[in-house]
């Protein structure tokens, strides 16, 4: 229905206030149409609100049809669970709750309802009207709160603060069980447990209540009822607060995360109610409010919205353990450097038997999902082999290290000095530049000899090489550097992400379940293993979990993959710098000296500097975005940091390349 159909006068003569509810509640959404219908201009919407508020006052009928109609309104509709509760999620379930927000979306809403949230959806749904309800002067305010208020008593402004009052203690209510609930109370600090901050909080409400309605002496009874009460409220938030410092040894769980924020929105809810029944300016804290449902509801529908929601908490459950981790693959003086070419070079050797093995499951011709799921195995097990030997894959770097970038960055946002942090900030850079170098090459300069010398160990004892001179040359072809090749790198960067996510979350699901103290002191375990070592097998598996989810999940992913898209008909394929590495040397194996004469090998040894740059930059920049989402980072001057990076440039081009 469009709402230019409607004007003034027709407005004016539909109010029937004894019509059905459905009917009643349809004049309303009338009305707030014919008030949008001034978008974008908010003074247009203004001139109509008081064109209305004047054909009212002037016509004696009118008001007393309209009081009627207000009376019915507010006793059928229950508005306390729209001030207490609107905006609330119910659920912590994403699914279910992304379920609720497509039906919100798809079917429409009744009006036939006594819900004040579900009637507050239908009747303000765009932004606009947050503007002009923002916008409302006090004395327009004034005298459309003294037409809905009957002559002969005071029921308007007593139902408003009684609902005010409902909601209040509602949100108390729920303030309280949260604050009560194990999951909370246990990961509060120990002095916050010890001041029982929402012991009293329902009491110093029921006194607040009593000194509105009863008003039993002094206004100052009802400014120290009131002060108490907020005084509460921010010490149950401060409590709420020591709660986030348990997450980094305890885990973070959705449900858990989901809790805190419910409780800490509704201590502001209650903060606002509160504004509302003691202001010296009831009527524009009560548009205020309203106007902040607009938002609030907007966001409750919104689908982008849920997701930046729950995006952001798995960052914050990622990011805080990557970061950790990722201070160990950053070098910062020449023995650890050093240090970092010789675990690349261990990971390269042990990737050249990794290749072999690739062709020769291959060579099973298995059908296509068994035979990437071998392939999935068999890199799953190197790459755990090259963690257990403390070596390292170039690649599995980048998704590590930037969230230690971010929490830096953080750092120098909240830093005094800011052009001291900056510039450590930038040798942070080059140290990691400097590291991913050292490390890609500590790969790749050891893999394609290891698997050259292998394939020819083959040859020499089996007669042949592992490749046929055709396989070869589609090895070669395959690799090609104006081929697809570099989208497959890019697409490699986002399966290196994606590992670092699962690592991230498995790892917190351990500590979560502190399954690690299980493994401890659990009887089973200690009867079963002896206490020394069920001690040793905690720490152990505690060090290596995250190590071992994003090894075995990386290497499954590189092997099933091309088999999955390929049953989609995609063509997808991986190419990782150190697998591609590899191949190149096996194949090279076939042909000998040879090889030098095809032009295939040198456009295949050309894709190997711009696979590793494609491996590492995508999986960098998609974690560092993702660290930046965790961390809230969102006013840094990007534009001195670039800066800062090439002046180092500049000045001292070798520092992101040499110790």
């Amino acid at each position: 229905m469009r709402h230019s159909s409607y004007d003034l006068p027709r407005l004016l003569a539909e109010l029937d206030p004894h019509a059905e509810l459905a009917e009643r509640h349809l004049w309303l959404l009338h009305l707030l149409q014919w008030l949008r219908s001034a978008a974008p201009s908010v003074e247009v919407a203004l001139s109509k609100a008081e064109s209305f508020v004047a054909a009212i006052e002037a016509d004696p009928e009118l008001r007393l049809r309209l009081q009627l109609w207000w009376q019915r309104f507010s006793g059928t509709v229950d508005i306390t669970t729209l001030l207490a509760d609107f905006g609330f999620a119910p659920r912590t379930a994403m699914v279910t709750e992304l379920a609720d927000r497509l039906r919100l979306k798809l079917l429409p809403g009744t009006p036939e309802t006594i819900d004040a949230s579900e009637l507050f959806s239908i009747a303000l749904p765009h932004e606009f009207d947050a503007r002009w309800l923002t916008a409302l002067p006090e004395p327009l305010l004034q005298r459309l709160a003294a037409l809905l208020t009957p002559p002969d008593a005071q029921q308007g402004i007593g139902f408003w603060r009684h609902a005010l009052l409902g909601a209040i203690t509602y949100c108390a209510g729920q303030i309280l069980a949260n604050g009560f609930s194990p999951e909370l109370r246990l990961r509060m600090s120990e002095e916050a447990r010890d001041q029982q901050p929402f012991h009293a909080l329902i009491h110093d409400v029921e006194n607040f209540r009593v000194e509105v309605v009863h008003g039993l002496r002094t206004p100052e009874r009802l400014e120290q009822a009131e002060q108490r009460l907020r005084e509460r409220l921010d010490a149950c938030r401060a409590a709420i607060g020591t709660v986030y410092q348990h997450f980094a040894d305890e885990g973070i769980s959705v449900g858990l995360v989901f809790r805190l924020r419910q409780v800490r929105t509704r201590i502001v809810r209650v903060r606002q109610l509160l504004s509302c029944l003691t202001s010296e300016h009831p009527e524009q804290e009560a548009a205020r409010l309203l106007a902040g449902f607009v938002s609030v509801g907007r966001d409750r529908r919104s689908l982008r919205h849920l997701w930046a929601t729950n995006s952001s908490l798995l960052a914050a459950k990622v990011t805080e353990r990557s970061a950790e981790t990722g201070e160990h693959y950053i070098s910062h003086n020449r023995n650890e450097y050093m240090e970092m070419v010789r675990r690349a070079a261990g990971g390269g050797l042990l990737m050249s038997a990794t290749t072999l093995l690739k062709f020769g499951i291959a060579a099973l011709a298995f059908s296509a999902f068994w035979g990437g799921f071998w392939a999935g195995v068999n890199y799953a097990i190197s790459f755990v082999l090259i963690q257990l030997f403390h070596w390292t894959v170039a690649t599995k770097q980048p998704a590590m290290t930037a969230p230690a970038m971010a929490a830096k960055l953080k750092d120098m946002q909240a830093s005094d000095d800011v052009p001291a942090t900056l510039q450590a900030f930038v040798d942070e850079v080059a140290n990691l530049v400097r590291t991913q170098v050292a490390a890609i090459l500590g790969n790749v300069l050891v893999v394609f000899p290891a698997a050259l010398l292998l394939s020819l160990v083959v040859a020499q004892t089996f007669g042949s090489p592992p490749l046929t001179e055709e396989h070869a040359q589609e090895v070669l072809d395959s690799l090609h550097v104006l081929g697809p090749s570099a989208l497959f790198a890019a697409f490699t960067g986002v399966l290196l992400f994606a590992s670092s996510l699962i690592a991230g979350w498995v790892e917190n699901w351990f500590v979560l379940h502190r399954l690690d103290s299980a493994i401890r002191y659990n009887p089973h375990f200690t009867r079963w293993l002896g206490r020394r070592r069920a001690r040793r097998w905690g720490d152990f598996w505690r060090a290596n979990i995250s190590g071992f989810a994003a090894n075995i999940s990386l290497g499954l992913m590189l092997g099933l993959t091309p088999a999955i898209a390929g049953f989609f008909g995609l063509g997808l394929e991986v190419r990782h710098v150190t697998l591609s590495s590899g191949q190149l040397g096996a194949a090279s194996a076939t042909f000998g000296l040879d090889i030098v004469r095809h032009p295939a090998f040198w456009w295949a040894l050309a894709l190997l500097p711009v696979n590793g740059a494609l491996n590492v930059l995508v999986s960098f920049y998609l974690a560092f975005r993702m660290a930046l989402r965790a961390h809230n980072i969102n006013g840094v001057e990007r534009s001195r940091i670039y800066a800062a990076i090439r002046q180092r440039l500049r000045a001292k081009p070798a520092s992101f390349f040499l110790p």
